[in-house]
């Protein structure tokens, strides 16, 4: 700047402007300051090196030109404050100020300035232009910065972690997800995920992730995917990266894993340890640009996976003790179940288990149990009523594999109907009035057993389609309830009645008969196997012995005879009944068994269609004690109508005696 070529007026002013350049030098450094006059235009009249590496423009190219001609940004932060002392005439000390600028294609940095503005006022009084003093305190200000956000985010540590101390395991997931939203919009990652090491497989699973919204979600498993980054994490060691372009080849998977989720420039995973263990990792990822992972962060965030992993380890321990308790519940109330179940069984416990006879007959039944006890194939037996049906049950049950639990029965006939669901399925307290407790059913109780159906051909048809779900998909619900039972259950089922005939008739679900009638054993009555008797009359007499402590040696052939010859119309049951009578009746060696009156009659005739009738309807009204009508009378056993059964015993000179 030559002043001695200017006029003198401009050489005065310039020659001003100088001066007070100078003055304010004094004491700067120009390596930390910036120094510049400015006339009232805004013109750079005179500035040092450090006022020119704000837009990084040489000195010379600001010298008469305006701060807008040399750097637009940097004029819209220092115009008004220049402007402010020059036209109001006072200065502007320390005004703070950022100004940025672009480094390479991702990072952007960004330089804090502290500004003096002084307006510059000549002898007379008159404002020529303003005198400027910048102080660069990046620095200081970035450190500033980064303790407030490390004391930001220990308060958000601090208070995520007071959260999951105090709140319920019900919580967790919620708060979890929670969680990793507010550190992601407080650390401005794009997306948080939290994976966990499956105690099954041992495989990497996604189990809670936040992002913004317009990023990928990752896979569910990764472990194959990017084995390398899984493996550190394993081991309990971090793995942060810069830049995954730069990573080296053996990182190929990871490389091409990044690109395949849209971009992922920078990336980083911490191991969630719970003490020594670790159970799975966080990751943080950026796709938007690269980012320099501040050490001090990373180590906090170590902390927040050990909260959040302390957390789901929590639930985690929960979900097991709620899983022992409900097994110990369902235990408690299996074994509860049994008990009550098995108490009508116990006297049949203590029976003789073993299927009595030699004949042919029984010998083919023995066969068939054979060949089904093992299979787990559902059953379907008939047979008269007394044939031991329910015997040949246990003993298919006793073959199988399912031996170590006791078999469970229910006799379909036994309970109203309004009752026998929630015995078969059980029910939910307060399920219907006086419903005061939870109960289970009987194939619940028969979980991993045998359940006895008798008399299936009663179960009423509105319960007909459970049982059918229960034979396909194993499932039912309890009475007031909705949430699906899952059981393995065998079915062994039994009925005297004629089930096509049902089927027929409307009475019986026909996709049922075909599910049940999977093997069917037909039990044959008494009187087909007339050489099985004796084995079985003496069979009984030996229990009995047992029972009321008497020795029998004998039995008169008369009186045997006379048993084969007798029909037998309640079967294996009628002769257990006169086998007991009659030891408590006897006091010798010998035992004399009172045959019923109509086998003497017809020991020695031939067995006519009249008498055999005759002495079946004898039998029926002495097993329903001679009611003809009713539900459980003679008439509906026989399933005659009850005007029918009654003409019939007048035709039969059928009498109840009179004593």
């Amino acid at each position: 700047m030559n002043v001695d070529s200017m006029n003198p007026a401009a050489a005065s002013q310039t020659t001003f402007f100088l001066a007070e350049f100078f003055r304010l030098m004094q004491g700067y450094s120009e390596e930390l300051f910036g120094l510049a006059v400015l006339d009232c235009d805004l013109r750079y009249v005179v500035l040092n090196k450090g006022m020119a590496a704000i837009d990084g423009k040489p000195i010379e190219e600001h010298i008469g030109r305006t701060i807008h001609e040399v750097d637009p940004s940097v004029a819209a932060v220092l115009e008004p404050i220049f402007r402010h002392a020059i036209e109001e005439g006072t200065a502007l000390r320390d005004v703070e100020t950022r100004l940025s600028g672009a480094v390479g294609d991702d990072d952007e940095v960004c330089r804090y300035w502290l500004i003096s503005s002084y307006p510059l006022v000549n002898a007379d009084g008159v404002t020529l232009g303003a005198g400027v003093v910048v102080r660069d305190i990046t620095e200081q200000k970035l450190r500033e910065i980064a303790q407030d956000e490390r004391l930001k985010f220990e308060a958000l540590l601090s208070a995520l972690s007071a959260e999951f101390i105090n709140m319920d395991v019900s919580e967790v997931d919620a708060r979890v997800v929670q969680g990793l939203k507010r550190v992601h919009d407080f650390l401005g990652y794009d997306r948080v995920t939290i994976w966990q090491f499956s105690p099954l497989d041992g495989r990497c699973y996604l189990t809670y992730s936040h992002s913004h919204q317009d990023i990928k979600q990752p896979p569910p498993v990764i472990d194959d995917i990017i084995p390398v980054w899984v493996n550190i994490a394993r081991q309990g060691e971090m793995f942060m990266v810069d830049d995954v372009e730069a990573l080296p080849d053996r990182f190929w998977r990871e490389k091409k894993y990044s690109k395949d989720q849209g971009g992922i420039k920078s990336m980083f995973y911490i191991p969630l340890r719970v003490g020594a263990e670790v159970h799975g990792l966080i990751s943080v990822v950026s796709y938007r640009r690269k980012r320099k992972w501040i050490d001090v962060f990373v180590q906090r965030l170590r902390l927040l996976g050990e909260i959040f992993a302390n957390a789901i380890e929590r639930k985690r321990i929960d979900q097991k003790m709620q899983q022992a308790f409900a097994e110990i519940e369902q235990l408690r109330d299996r074994l509860q179940a049994e008990n009550l179940f098995l108490r009508d069984q116990i006297t049949i416990e203590l029976r003789h288990d073993e299927i009595i006879g030699e004949s042919e007959a029984i010998r083919n039944v023995l066969r068939q149990i054979r060949q089904v006890a093992g299979t787990g194939s559902t059953v379907l037996i008939q047979g008269e009523t007394g044939t031991g049906k329910e015997l040949l049950a246990r003993a298919i049950h006793n073959q199988s594999a399912r031996r170590e639990r006791p078999m469970i029965k229910l006799n379909c006939a036994a309970l109203p109907a309004t009752l026998i669901e929630a015995e078969l399925f059980g029910r939910e307290k307060g399920a219907y009035t006086g419903a005061t407790t939870r109960q289970i059913g009987r194939f619940e109780a028969a979980n991993g057993s045998t359940i006895f159906l008798d008399e299936i051909g009663e179960l009423p048809l509105e319960l007909q389609s459970k049982l059918l779900r229960v034979l396909q998909e194993g499932q039912f619900e309890r009475l007031g309830s909705n949430i699906p039972v899952t059981v393995d259950v065998r079915v062994i089922a039994a009925t005297n009645r004629d089930l096509v005939q049902f089927v027929k008739e409307g009475r019986f679900r026909e996709d049922l008969y075909y599910r049940l009638n999977v093997f069917p054993v037909f039990l044959p009555p008494l009187r087909e196997r007339k050489e099985d008797i004796p084995l079985l009359v003496w069979a009984m007499v030996k229990e009995f012995e047992q029972v009321f402590g008497k020795s029998i040696e004998s039995i008169p052939k008369k009186n045997m005879d006379a048993l084969e010859c007798y029909a037998w119309p309640g079967n294996v049951r009628e002769v257990r009944n006169i086998i007991e009578r009659a030891m408590i009746l006897n006091d010798g060696p010998t035992l004399v068994i009172a045959v019923p009156n109509s086998a003497m009659e017809i020991s020695s005739q031939s067995y006519s269609l009249k008498s055999i009738e005759r002495m079946h309807i004898l039998s029926v009204l002495e097993k329903t004690g001679w009611r003809v009508r009713g539900k459980n009378g003679a008439a509906a056993l026989l399933e005659l109508p009850p005007s029918t059964l009654e003409s019939k015993m007048k035709k039969l000179d059928i009498k109840r005696k009179t004593i």
